[in-house]
């Protein structure tokens, strides 16, 4: 008996040694799919790795070997969420860009990207393109992510944004909607972006629940300012109002106040109220190649539980990651007091990310999953993600298209009259929300 125990011991080392050494390639590759995809198939039927089998598996009873390699907020789900396991698979660096992207990258590097005198906004750049590729800062780390490249923009039919029911309950609040994403500086070639530059416009219609169907939005963001007009159409009212201040920590409506204008794709919006710290980089399980959060032929319950986004669904990898620290401004207000995001060394990308309240305590923890976009030339993005509320026991996904019946699609240039700044107007939502 002495024996065996001592056999399983060593057998359990020799486990440990071999995830530590797992290996990082030494450079990204950029990612291709298998013969016949084409836009509107699932994705992941596609994907050259699309058979592997997890390396090992983090799970509650063995989290304390894998700590070092993973965040305050991904521990923190471990203790929370009973059965909460992440699965990890060899380390694939497939996210690259185009050629005439990393050309514009090589401009910013020598010297064409600038951020104004405050360092919160972006006074100059070549785009698409990494503004700052050896980023020195929290600002210039964050604009990288801001600024991601997915084309001109991108379309879906029919999104999923859902919280999760309250602990105890079954009740959970289910919406859907059309939405379109614009990018003016998208196109290809070398966009030259100054103070005049809209960063992104979006458009949302809600098609259900019934409280809300009918109800639409039309935003603008800027590079160079603070400024976000919202415009929102109550179909009760036949009405298009501008709405006060839909931006920063703003509830988003009809979600119960576990979701603000700031917190889609883990950091959206203005990043003034903060100071911006860039900690350092380290190596991370983080989530890597989600395909099958891209699913959309997936019923719901097949991806989602009450307490968690199933692990089937999710899928890690071993990265380096850019750690950025976020710390509330003394003279601004904001419900979270820190931020902590963690970007993908080679894109830049925000792939996981906590909120610290007020007294400093541990509040949110998210992630997004991130895919390479094939009709983009093998860049990646991140639209589906999932934000775990630690205090009210319930989480958020949103971008999502598992149980929808249509995937997401990113458009490289196009002619359809949303992707133009004239759609993302009082007059045009009021005209095209009427019924």
């Amino acid at each position: 008996m002495h024996m065996k125990k001592i056999a399983a011991a060593l057998a359990l080392s020799a486990i440990s040694v071999v995830v530590y050494a797992q290996s990082i390639p030494a450079s990204p590759v950029r990612d291709t799919p298998d013969a016949g995809w084409a836009p509107g198939k699932v994705r992941g039927d596609y994907w050259k790795y699309r058979n592997e089998k997890p390396l090992f598996s983090i799970t509650a009873a063995n989290v304390d070997q894998y700590a070092a390699k993973l965040s305050p907020g991904q521990l923190a789900l471990f203790k929370q969420i009973k059965n909460y396991r992440m699965d990890v698979y060899p380390t694939h660096r497939n996210c690259s860009f185009p050629d005439w992207v990393q050309d514009n990258t090589k401009k910013n590097a020598a010297g064409s990207a600038k951020l104004d005198a405050s360092g919160d906004y972006l006074a100059s750049a070549t785009l698409p393109g990494l503004p700052f590729p050896e980023a020195k800062n929290g600002q210039e780390a964050i604009w990288n992510y801001l600024t991601r490249y997915r084309g001109v923009g991108a379309q879906w039919s029919k999104v999923n944004t859902v919280v999760s029911p309250r602990p105890g309950a079954s009740e959970w609040i289910s919406t859907t909607s059309k939405q379109t994403l614009y990018f003016p500086w998208g196109k290809k070639g070398a966009n030259e972006v100054g103070k005049d530059t809209s960063l992104y416009s979006i458009f949302f219609a809600y098609d259900s629940p019934a409280a809300l169907a009918g109800q639409g939005l039309v935003q603008i963001t800027n590079v160079a300012s603070n400024e976000a007009p919202a415009y929102y159409y109550f179909p009760g009212q036949r009405r298009v109002r501008r709405m006060p201040s839909y931006d920063y920590d703003a509830p988003q409506i009809g979600f119960e106040n576990q979701y603000t204008v700031d917190e889609p794709w883990l950091f959206n919006g203005s990043i003034d109220r903060f100071d911006w710290k860039l900690v350092g980089k380290k190596e991370m399980y983080v989530p890597y190649n989600d395909f099958s959060m891209y699913d959309f032929k997936k019923n719901f319950g097949d991806v989602f539980s009450p307490d968690q986004v199933n692990a089937n669904a999710r899928r890690y990898e071993l990265h380096r990651v850019y750690v950025v620290e976020a710390t509330l401004k003394a003279s601004m207000r904001h419900i979270s007091q820190k931020k902590v995001l963690y970007l993908d060394e080679d894109t830049y990308l925000a792939l996981a990310g906590e909120d610290y309240d007020a007294q400093g305590k541990l509040w949110k923890t998210k992630e997004s999953y991130p895919i390479p976009v094939w009709e983009l030339g093998g860049t990646c993005d991140v639209e589906p993600f999932a934000q775990y509320n630690l205090t009210s026991g319930r989480y958020v996904t949103d971008q999502n298209v598992v149980g929808t019946g249509a995937d997401v699609r990113y458009y490289d240039a196009s002619s359809d009259p949303a992707f133009s700044a004239d759609f993302y107007t009082s007059e045009n939502l009021r005209s095209i929300s009427e019924r």
